[in-house]
């Protein structure tokens, strides 16, 4: 039987289990990367696990989050993340520099590579042919000192492209077309592999907008075939000798296709608050449009913004509308600049930002109360943008500066008409790059090039707390119950009064779960010991592992789901908390305030391997909740997270071990 492309790669990468769905592998690790949100524990931790130097190929610091440095506590981190990439040896791309994602795939990302990455739209590169895969930070700090990385072995459903897409649908319809028919869930447990003729007519940016989208699909990774656009694509960026031919078997298996005719695509647009609320645009016209922004790791390449700028040639920004352009990074705006572009913006109104992911976490550019934003990010999840009551719509570039230009929602094939002059601002196929690009980029440190030998800690920077073990008898109030489709953003939020405190776990603790209910960390510090009630899907959303991190630290000590995003159920096992899935009736009957007292001994069960645990609620009724675990998730929950448990893997001889064992 012939294999897919990520069957190759996996192949090529396996040092533990085999390649069965739903099996657990263990993959060999290319390429890390991490940025300045999750930098700063990852580093404390390769520091706890007494590592020397880092072990894979590649390594890569970004700081594209808080790159404005309005606090010295920014500014204290991003310093002591460069000491961290000069003390260990990884490359270090300065505060503006631009967003991981885009500067990954132009200075690093390789077609047949695997990369791990503690952000979760790593998957980005899929677009080149990179098997990435998002995945929390300790995972990134085990890897990075030459462990495997552990994953449920994902089916892989071929997504079979047809046609060419119709002017003014783009890439971005491409993905908000999937996640409108198989929601945030659809992709949970897989990795969507696209071929058919219809990959031949998108560009590179265009198919890593789409594997970007991939992750709010709830997918492990999305991955393209390799063909000349990519050859031509890293030539450009000066890498052509990385080219890798990558192309499915004519043989291989799929575990499921769907199929996807271009020509029937039209513009789309998510409404308010979830990815997958998909409509056609026409369906929401009308409505007024306060502020627009371009940019982002899903559409912030030079290739997206162009057709923005060819739009408002010659014309104007709405008088109501505020409109910003975001580049993905240094090199999308310097090409925008050379080319004449940005000064095109300028003169229609609109406004610059530096190259940062802050917008799509609510640091800098929050919309007013009671407003429409439309922006081309890859999540309008509830209060993410930085106010609570906030109406995020998201879409291309294209419905976004149409929208700009009429000051309202319109349909760009609408306003095209209207305006009788405009032509749909697409780009051809090898015509889509600037020849400013293949030079080296002078923001990015090599390790060669190190400023610092050592590491430098500001007064902001705490400890990595380390849970020793679980506790044989587990009790506790349920001290919140919540409803389906938690994210880690309301676990802990991520805007820029909380988020200066990400390497101060004892005062990041303080917002857990705000979002939810703002007395909650009060309580649980209160109450010394509890437990969380979940719906479906709990944890969706960013890699962050402070959404374990912080709730371990308040005592809590076990979570009853119906069910659980993947990274944040590997984050709850790597930092010692129980994941345990109960159905929808016990869900329903469970009230937040009931004391639930899980009846066996959880540590002897745990290193048994026990699967199913009994639980009684106020001496009143009983339940069941089912532990889905594998040997080795098992062994690091009974070892009270996975730092304990790699520390103890050190001194026994196995596992990821110091450069100089």
């Amino acid at each position: 039987m012939g294999q897919t492309i990520a069957e190759k790669i996996l192949d090529d990468h396996l040092v533990d289990g085999e390649l069965t769905p739903g099996e657990e592998i263990g993959i060999e690790i290319d390429q890390v990367l991490t940025q300045d949100t999750t930098g700063t524990m990852v580093w404390l931790q390769f520091e706890a696990l007494e590592m020397e130097e880092v072990q894979t190929e590649l390594a890569a610091q970004y700081c594209d989050h808080q790159t404005y440095q309005f606090d010295f506590k920014n500014t204290d981190d991003h310093r002591f993340l460069r000491s961290a990439a000069g003390t260990y040896g990884a490359y270090f791309s300065r505060p503006g520099n631009g967003i991981c994602h885009q500067v990954h795939k132009e200075n690093f990302a390789a077609p047949g590579k695997t990369l791990l990455g503690s952000d979760s739209h790593t998957p980005t590169p899929g677009g080149l042919g990179q098997l990435a895969i998002g995945a929390g930070g300790l995972d990134i700090a085990v890897a990075m000192g030459g462990g495997p990385y552990y994953v449920e072995m994902p089916e892989i459903v071929n997504v079979h492209l047809e046609g060419e897409l119709p002017e003014w649908a783009t890439a971005k319809d491409i993905a908000l077309h999937l996640l409108g028919e198989l929601t945030v869930k659809g992709g949970v447990g897989k990795i969507f592999e696209y071929t058919g003729p219809g990959v031949e007519s998108l560009t590179i940016p265009e198919r890593t907008t789409i594997t970007n989208l991939g992750t709010e699909l709830g997918a492990t990774s999305s991955i393209f075939p390799t063909d000349e656009e990519t050859r031509d694509w890293l030539a450009r960026q000066g890498r052509e000798d990385e080219y890798v031919d990558l192309q499915p078997d004519e043989d291989a298996e799929y575990a499921e296709e769907i199929t996807v005719n271009l020509d029937e695509l039209e513009p789309l647009i998510a409404c308010p608050s979830m990815p997958d609320k998909v409509v056609p645009v026409d369906e929401v016209a009308g409505t007024e449009v306060e502020q627009v922004i371009i940019g982002s790791c899903t559409n912030g390449a030079y290739e997206d913004i162009l057709p923005s700028a060819k739009m408002l040639e010659d014309r104007e920004v709405a008088k109501h509308t505020e409109m910003i352009v975001a580049p993905g990074s240094k090199q999308a705006s310097e090409m925008l600049a050379r080319e004449g572009w940005t000064a095109e913006l300028m003169a229609a109104g609109v406004n610059f930002s530096e190259s940062t992911c802050g917008a799509c976490i609510g640091i800098g550019h929050v919309p007013a109360s009671d407003s429409v934003s439309l922006r081309t990010f890859n999540r309008n999840f509830e209060g993410r943008s930085g106010i609570e009551d906030d109406s995020v719509y998201l879409c291309s570039p294209e419905v976004a500066t149409a929208a700009a230009i009429a000051g309202e929602i319109v349909d760009p094939r609408d306003l095209a008409a209207d305006l009788g002059d405009m032509e749909a601002p697409g780009l051809e196929m090898g015509d889509s790059y600037s020849e400013g690009m293949g030079k080296d980029d002078p923001d990015i440190i090599n390790p060669e090039e190190a400023i610092d030998d050592e590491l430098i800690k500001g007064p902001n920077i705490g400890d990595v707390p380390i849970r020793e073990g679980i506790d044989s008898d587990i009790s506790g109030e349920a001290l919140l119950k919540m409803e389906d489709n938690i994210t880690t953003d309301h676990i802990i939020p991520a805007t820029a009064d909380i988020l200066k405190f990400r390497s101060n776990i004892e005062k990041l603790s303080e917002f857990t779960l705000s979002r939810v209910d703002e007395t909650f960390a009060t309580r649980a510090k209160e109450a010394g010991e509890g437990v969380l009630v979940a719906g479906e899907n709990y944890g969706q959303g960013s890699s962050r592992e402070h959404a374990a991190l912080c709730p371990m630290y308040l005592g809590i000590e076990t979570v009853f789901a119906q069910s659980f995003a993947r990274i944040h159920k590997a984050n709850l096992f790597n930092f010692g908390i129980v994941p345990l899935e109960i159905d929808a009736e016990t869900y329903e009957r469970i009230d937040q305030g009931d004391n639930i007292e899980i009846l066996d001994d959880v540590d002897a069960a745990v290193r048994d391997g026990q699967e199913e645990f009994t639980a009684r609620v106020n001496d009143d009724w009983e339940f069941t909740a089912t532990l889905d675990a594998s040997d080795r998730e098992l062994e690091i929950l009974a070892a009270g997270g996975k730092l304990s448990w790699t520390k103890r893997q050190h001194q026994s001889g196995s596992g990821a071990a110091p450069a100089d064992d």
